[in-house]
């Protein structure tokens, strides 16, 4: 699973990957499951996503080899079943990421929080949730007559907001920059908000409201509005830049997706097989393992250039050839 390590640690993603072939009208879509540590990543689970109007096909099914056992699942069910998988071969545990396509699905973070694992998930701007101080109203009062009223309840008054919504009421002072890494150019940072929420979906359908969790904000300085939103479970006292750096340490999958791709050939696989869609990738994957392994055997390149070589010093009275004075 996916975690920021603040020392070198397993973590995992939650991802989808896209293939398009438009001469052949081919679209293939894979669920896949990556570990990280600060350091690099690799996939260990990497699965066919079948649309739902495929997956009953028979005779399509047929003509690709996919198994009888395979059944329509929605991408974040793959995911589930590949942490859950993971979780029972014993793959270290830490932080599991995913974009909005996975963190506005409550059931998947749900049955993360019932796995005991903690998550930071991307939302959109539309998501629901009950502000800071806020909650659905209890179940009404009991009347005696008929079933005790067991539900919470919301009205014009008294309902949940949009992350957009929220974002955009906070005042000047709740805006913190921080800085997650450093990138070719300096440190990357940008604005952010941290606030205790509760999700709001399918709350008047819950006897107890659903609890509390970390809305972490972006709002980039110069753009109009937030860009970006995250659902997190981390503790109540974690620090904003925890979050932060928690949240952004996605953008390691994704650069070793891009090497995995344009170095590894992972998405020039053209064919319509299901086993030859997924020995082509374990094939890519086995051999990205191979140089992820291999560069491991080297210490970072800012530690190498520091420690092993240093400027040498000068001897004193050292006087470069041709010149007139010593240095």
């Amino acid at each position: 699973m996916l975690a920021y390590p603040a020392q070198p640690s397993p973590v995992a993603y939650c991802g989808t990957s896209h293939r398009v072939n438009d001469e052949h009208t081919v679209c293939q879509v894979a669920v896949s499951l990556s570990v990280a540590n600060d350091q690099a990543s690799l996939p260990i689970a990497w699965r066919l996503y079948l649309p739902q109007d495929w997956a009953a096909d028979k005779k399509r099914r047929t003509v690709a080899g996919v198994p009888e056992d395979i059944v329509f699942a929605t991408k974040p069910a793959i995911a589930l079943g590949q942490i859950r998988q993971a979780l029972a071969d014993r793959v270290p545990v830490g932080i599991v990421l995913g974009d909005a396509g996975y963190g506005v699905e409550t059931d998947f973070r749900v049955s993360l929080r019932g796995l005991g694992l903690s998550y930071a998930l991307g939302v959109k701007s539309s998501t629901g949730v009950w502000a800071p101080g806020t909650a659905p109203l209890p179940p009404l009062p009991y009347s005696g007559r008929g079933r005790q009223p067991t539900r919470l309840r919301r009205n014009e008054e008294h309902k949940p907001v949009s992350t957009l919504q929220l974002a955009m009421s906070l005042p000047a002072s709740a805006w913190r920059r921080v800085s997650w890494r450093e990138g070719s150019r300096g440190d990357l940072a940008s604005r952010f908000a941290a606030l205790r929420v509760r999700p709001a979906h399918g709350d008047t359908q819950r006897s107890e409201p659903w609890p509390e969790e970390w809305l972490l904000i972006e709002w980039p300085r110069g753009e109009a509005e937030p860009t970006r939103y995250w659902l997190s479970n981390l503790g109540p006292t974690t620090r904003l830049a925890k979050l932060v750096r928690t949240a952004k340490a996605r953008w390691l999958i994704e650069r070793d997706y891009e090497e995995l791709k344009q170095e590894i050939g992972l998405d020039h696989y053209e064919g319509r097989g299901w086993r030859g869609f997924h020995h082509h990738a374990s094939l890519c994957i086995a051999a990205y393992g191979f140089l992820v392994a291999e560069r491991c055997l080297f210490p970072p390149r800012r530690r190498f250039i520091r420690e092993r070589i240093e400027t040498p010093v000068l001897p004193r009275g050292f006087r470069p050839r041709g010149a007139a004075h010593p240095a």
